[in-house]
């Protein structure tokens, strides 16, 4: 089978470059479409379910919702495990599954567990899937916060919204923040409701979450003597307040052949609104809200919070899509923002803290440098030890061409381009089929030219060709076939070490069988159409010199083998004691030249607490602590 290729490609070698283009040409729209990562997305197969249920501690909510919930979710097909945490008005249950289960059918059998297990905890509990992302899927951060810090050397327009001269900030609603409160609830709200719902749009985004600031909320304190006084109660204000935050309608009425709806709108959106809210009337006069209780916008009870160079701040996080693309997706969230920070609201802007784009750049940075050293050192090899410029050229051309094929064969297999994937190949090992044939071929031509004394002819030169691949044939699929050997072991990985080690062999093996069939195609067939006329046989100087060292050690060798073996089991033994020896690392060196800091703090600390330290830590590194 091999020689009739061999054949076909030697006699027919037009049909063999039409087919290098096409492939080519595949190769290269492959390229262009090949995924670009920083390294594999080790994390397994998981689904989060998050509980919700305030007032309730920690062993409540284990006993009455993580329990229920694991129990629940007990015989879904492909569910190895579960985890879970407990937290005060907190669960979270995660399930791992294998990694052959598709993701959106886990998480059809979980929603539907989801109705038995509503049943069965306590009323009030908000359950929801978390979103469809890994643990490598916070592809991008940003903070949301005033260009100027409480108005200074901000622009004043008095009226306008923005910073005013007595120091509060306009919104462009028409409300005065006065307090740091009234602020940070402010700049959550332009997170949850400006940014954060159009970022939703860009595709293979998951998801985007919201720490820091206060969800805002309107607080109403009753004065308890005049509750008692006026004959109320805590329920009577409660059902007050919900008859009067409601939408009743559309109805309609019609007149003269129109119909117009009709629209009572009573949502609550302002301490006042509520201030004026009728609970009940005494002796025809009637008594409001503001009578009895306090109006004000409070905060909720938050767990977490967030700062940005010694002050607190608003940080949105985008969580990529499993099976998304890293790069493209930060790149398109960066995008997006920069056109949301034009309809923000003055002095308020979004910033990037965390890109995934620049880390993924540092990586491809590092591998094609690698990579572009590897292949212009193999190329100068070539041309220094072949010694016939055509003839490196085509053995030259194996490399870009077995690249832009393992690119097609990485594209079909979902395989990014990362430094485990790319960083494996090994251009000398893709040019060895290519080498040896191109290296016999050369031998046989000049000494069929130097035997017969004259130029070859086209059917002479095609017949040594032939020759001399079909000579090399064995060798080559031999050195080919025990290379690709040593990466099969690695496909049987499985788990994180699979996830991590399975693109670094596929893409080798794509890379060695690129190689071997352009070895026994595109190699013969342009040494059959470019290397003809006069050849000249002549030994490279470096070449002859290795020999003249190399032919008294092999006869030694030869005349004394139990020596020669007796010093190669010496020599291994020494490099098994050096190799032990050896540091060890998981993947190779990737520096980004960004410092990942973390202050540890004792789990007791309260949420206050470590807030301060976290901005006093940032005001010290950033050299305003103390002023």
């Amino acid at each position: 089978m091999i020689e009739r290729i061999l054949r076909f490609s030697i006699h027919y070698p037009l049909a063999i470059i039409l087919f290098t283009l096409v492939i080519t040409g595949f190769g290269i729209y492959s390229f262009i479409r090949l995924p670009i990562d920083a390294v594999p997305d080790i994390t397994n197969n998981q689904v989060q379910i998050n509980t919700i249920l305030p007032g309730f501690s920690p062993i409540q909510i284990e006993k009455q919702v993580t329990y229920v919930i694991e129990t629940a979710l007990a015989g879904i097909p492909g569910l190895q495990m579960t985890r879970s945490l407990s937290r005060n008005a907190f669960s979270q249950v995660t399930a791992i599954f294998d990694d052959d289960v598709n993701i959106y059918f886990a998480r059809q059998q979980i929603n539907e567990r989801l109705n038995e297990i509503k049943e069965n905890i306590p009323d009030g509990a908000e359950l929801r899937m978390g979103p469809i992302s890994t643990g490598l899927g916070e592809v991008y951060m940003w903070t949301v916060d005033f260009k100027h810090p409480n108005g200074e050397g901000a622009e004043i327009k008095e009226g306008s919204p923005g910073w005013q001269k007595d120091g509060r900030y306009l919104t462009p609603e028409g409300q005065f923040l006065k307090t740091d409160l009234e602020r940070f609830s402010y700049l959550r709200t332009v997170q949850d409701w400006i940014i954060k719902p159009q970022l939703k749009g860009v595709k293979g985004l998951a998801g985007v979450d919201s720490i820091g600031g206060y969800v805002r909320q309107y607080h109403v304190e009753p004065n308890l003597e005049r509750m008692i006084a006026l004959g109320l109660s805590f329920d009577d204000i409660i059902a007050s307040l919900k008859k009067n935050n409601a939408s009743v309608g559309p109805g309609y009425i019609e007149k003269k052949g129109e119909s117009f709806l009709i629209k009572s709108d009573e949502r609550l959106d302002a301490p006042i609104q509520i201030e004026t809210i009728v609970l009940a009337t005494r002796e025809g006069i009637p008594i409001r809200v503001r009578d009895i209780a306090e109006v004000s916008i409070g905060k909720e009870m938050r767990t977490g919070s967030a700062s940005k160079d010694g002050h607190e701040a608003v940080v949105g996080t985008a969580l990529m899509l499993i099976g998304a693309n890293s790069r493209t997706v930060s790149q398109a969230v960066d995008e997006k923002l920069k056109e949301i920070n034009k309809t923000l609201p003055a002095d308020i802007e979004a910033k990037p803290v965390l890109n995934r784009t620049k880390l993924v750049n540092a990586t491809i940075k590092t591998v094609m440098s690698n990579l572009g050293e590897g292949a212009v050192l193999v190329i100068a090899v070539l041309f220094l030890f072949l010694g016939q410029f055509r003839a490196a050229l085509i053995t030259a051309m194996i490399i870009p061409l077995s690249m832009l094929m393992t690119a097609t064969g990485m594209v079909q297999s979902k395989i990014s381009g990362n430094l485990m994937s790319l960083g494996a190949i090994d251009f000398g090992l893709i040019v060895d089929g290519a080498v040896i044939i191109t290296e016999n071929c050369l031998r046989r031509l000049t000494q069929k030219q130097h035997e017969i004394g004259r130029t070859l002819e086209l059917n002479e030169r095609l017949h040594e060709i032939l020759e001399a691949s079909k000579e090399m044939i064995q060798p080559t699929v031999f050195g080919q076939a025990i290379i690709i050997t040593v990466y099969i072991p690695i496909l049987t990985l499985t788990g994180v070490e699979g996830k991590m080690f399975h693109p670094m062999a596929m893409t080798v093996i794509f890379a060695l069988i690129s190689a071997f069939i352009l070895s026994l195609t595109f190699v013969p067939a342009m040494i059959a159409v470019f290397v003809k006329g006069h050849l000249k046989e002549k030994e490279n100087k470096i070449v002859e010199y290795s020999k003249r060292i190399y032919s008294p050690i092999l006869d030694k060798s030869l005349k004394f083998p139990g020596f020669a073996i007796t010093m190669g089991v010496i020599i291994f033994a020494l490099s098994l004691i050096v190799f032990y020896r050896l540091g060890q690392e998981f993947v190779p060196t990737l520096d980004e030249r960004d410092i990942a800091m973390h202050a540890m703090r004792i789990p007791s600390t309260s949420l206050t607490q470590s807030t301060e330290m976290q901005t006093m830590v940032e005001k010290k590194i950033k050299g305003t602590y103390g002023k």
